[in-house]
């Protein structure tokens, strides 16, 4: 590992090719080395730099209000579980559940379950485990890439509708539902359902969000519980 240069104010991390190294691991590498947001979330102890992105999102819109009840969708390593739990006041004030196909380290003010969100039987156990309605469903999931861009594409449009689908049977009204998508990736059939049931919605992209990233995050607040 080198750095570039002789100036000592110039602390880019060069990774060095070793022998089977990929060079999209090199790159990789590479770039959390020298992101100032993994750096910052070492110093502040967060579970990964996913947490800023919630964080400044929240800054804007107020949606982590103290005493309410939020859903993390796809939550590991816990960035944004880590967040909301302390926005909210998790446990002694509100309450955060969330559910990973992965396995989470214990977080305080958090109740995890080890769970694939699309199983049949996932909804009804979040439901059990928040004990209420909902103010926040927040999803981050994503599915493993094939390097297919219209099969990603596919897969990560089911998993945004799964979880607006679950944000609506959970959520109170004026509540709020915040899920990833990717650039051009937000369906037109999902946007109408989504703007029928909630007062406002749009696209966001935090700065904490890379910029040659193409995920972008799906706001929609202001929900209005249908009878039906």
């Amino acid at each position: 590992m080198t750095t570039r240069g002789s100036d000592p104010r110039a602390l880019k991390v060069r990774v060095k090719s070793g022998k089977g190294r990929k060079l999209s691991s090199k790159l990789w590498l590479e770039r959390q080395l020298n992101d100032p947001y993994v750096a910052r979330a070492k110093r502040e102890g967060l579970r990964s730099r996913a947490a800023y992105k919630l964080i400044e999102i929240d800054d804007k819109a107020k949606l982590l209000k103290r005493g309410t009840r939020v859903i993390d969708l796809g939550a590991a390593p816990g960035g944004w579980s880590q967040a909301a739990a302390k926005r909210v006041g998790s446990p002694t004030h509100g309450r955060v559940v969330a559910i990973d196909i992965l396995q989470m380290e214990p977080l305080v003010g958090v109740d995890f379950v080890q769970l694939d969100f699309l199983a049949p039987e996932a909804p009804e156990k979040l439901k059990a485990m928040l004990g209420g309605p909902a103010a926040l469903v927040l999803s981050d999931m994503a599915a493993n890439a094939t390097g297919h861009r219209k099969t990603d594409h596919l897969k990560i449009v089911a998993l945004v509708e799964a979880a607006a689908e679950f944000a609506r049977e959970v959520l109170a009204p004026g509540g709020a539902f915040l899920a990833k998508v990717l650039q051009g990736g937000t369906e037109a059939s999902l946007l109408a359902v989504l703007k029928r049931d909630f007062a406002s919605v749009k696209h966001v992209k935090p700065a904490a969000s890379r910029s040659d990233s193409s995920e972008l995050y799906l706001l929609a607040t202001g929900f209005r519980k249908s009878d039906a």
